[in-house]
This record gives structure tokens, C-alpha cells and sequence, in this order.
């Protein structure tokens, strides 16, 4: 089984936890609707992607 060599202190401890807490989830202003969109993701309302359509833009 396997055994800790050493006590791991309390900062080496934070730091490794450090990325567990939850951060807010950052938000780009999309080039051609102007619409709030999630980086690398596609604009829901155009369908557009880097440039290009991916999907068939929303209706309404």
C-alpha cells in the first residue's frame, strides 16, 4: 500500500486546491450580432463560428 513520505503542509495542501474553488464564467461580445457569447462557443443566435455558420440561425 502505498505510504506519504512526508506530511504535505497546509500551503502545499492550498495550493493544489487552489482551482477546486468556482470561478464566474467569462463572456466575449460576439463580432457580428453583438450578443454575449462564452468563448470557443458557438453564437447560438447567428449559428456562427469562427467565421463560418454552423448551424441555421433562430427563428424569432
Amino acid at each position: 500500500m502505498a505510504v506519504p513520505k512526508r506530511k504535505v503542509t497546509r500551503s502545499k495542501r492550498g495550493m493544489r486546491r487552489s482551482t477546486d474553488a468556482l470561478k464566474n464564467p467569462s463572456y466575449v461580445e460576439d463580432k457580428d450580432s453583438g450578443e454575449l457569447r462564452r468563448p470557443h462557443h458557438i453564437d447560438l443566435k447567428s449559428g456562427m463560428y469562427r467565421g463560418r455558420q454552423v448551424l441555421e440561425p433562430k427563428e424569432g
